[in-house]
């Protein structure tokens, strides 16, 4: 179970295992949220639940309601934190990981279609030692209508090479299939050490310059700060996000971590500058237990 507070917010997660036998699982998880000020905004959703069951020590088939990140671990574009219901089937091999999987995802900033169109997605994780690399494809299915993003091929990599306890990392997306430009997402970034829930002391630290186009973000960013909505709010409409974002985890004490983010300098190209334009940040303490 884990806990996660700020000033105005709260969020508990709970998470249920079952282990039908040596090779099959099910596993749940109930989200509840919060805010402080007022009763209203109470939300308690199982935002997942699925099957899994390895078939020997190399592939993985998972069934049901899931977690999905495409791209590196921090989903700073592809999170899904609430993920998609489908099927996925995994093969991890040494230093190899591949995933396929086929689905809908159930929670999306974008609006205009997404959460109702079924989607393909593969990738794969290459470990060299002295670099990582990832690659990504992602395809909406159905046939392209007006402001959705059906038919829509994504495709993208990324490499993040280890220097000591430091790290440099990037990644490149393209939308194969937009037409109205803006079709790219691109970041890249220095960070530091590794967060230990069980090591009070130990920290992480990264900050990374994105830039990202409307035609190729349709929500779900594995970040807490709320900048890329800018491409997918009506309000705002705008055509590229591009901005600084610094994110920082210490352990306080065994499991209990304090997580900061704080993107910066923010610009849009495109839409409406009033409401757009903003730094934000987000400061949240997590109990994992």
């Amino acid at each position: 179970m884990s806990v996660l507070t700020n000033p105005h917010h709260g969020r508990m997660r709970i998470n249920v295992k079952g282990q039908v036998n040596e090779s099959t699982y099910v596993q749940g998880r109930l989200d509840a949220e919060m805010n402080f000020k007022t009763s209203d905004d109470t939300n308690v959703i199982f935002d997942q639940l699925f099957v899994n069951h390895d078939f020997g020590d190399a592939v993985t088939v998972r069934l049901g309601r899931q977690p999905v990140v495409i791209g590196d671990q921090s989903g700073w574009l592809y999170g899904f934190p609430y993920g998609y219901d489908g099927a996925q089937a995994m093969f991890h091999q040494g230093r190899v990981n591949l995933t396929a999987g086929y689905g809908r995802f159930n929670k999306s900033d974008y609006t205009d279609g997404v959460k109702d169109q079924d989607a393909f997605f593969a990738k794969g994780d290459l470990d060299f030692s002295a670099a990582k690399l990832n690659l990504n494809y992602l395809k909406f299915t159905g046939d392209k209508k007006a402001d959705t993003f059906a038919g829509y091929e994504i495709a993208g990599a990324g490499l993040t090479i280890p220097v000591g306890d430091f790290r440099v990392f990037g990644e490149y997306w393209k939308d194969t299939n937009w037409k109205n430009g803006y079709d790219t997402a691109w970041n890249a970034g220095l960070g530091y050490g590794k967060l230990n829930v069980k090591k009070p002391g130990s920290f992480a630290a990264d900050v990374a310059y994105n830039s990202v186009d409307q035609g190729i973000y349709f929500g779900g960013t594995g970040y807490q700060t709320n900048v890329l909505s800018y491409l997918t709010d009506s309000g705002t409409n705008a055509d590229r996000v591009k901005y600084w974002n610094a994110i920082a985890d210490v352990t306080l004490q065994k499991n209990v971590y304090l997580h900061g983010e704080y993107a910066f300098d923010v610009k849009t190209n495109g839409g409406d500058h009033s409401a757009a334009d903003e730094d934000a940040w987000t400061l949240s303490l997590n109990y994992v237990f």
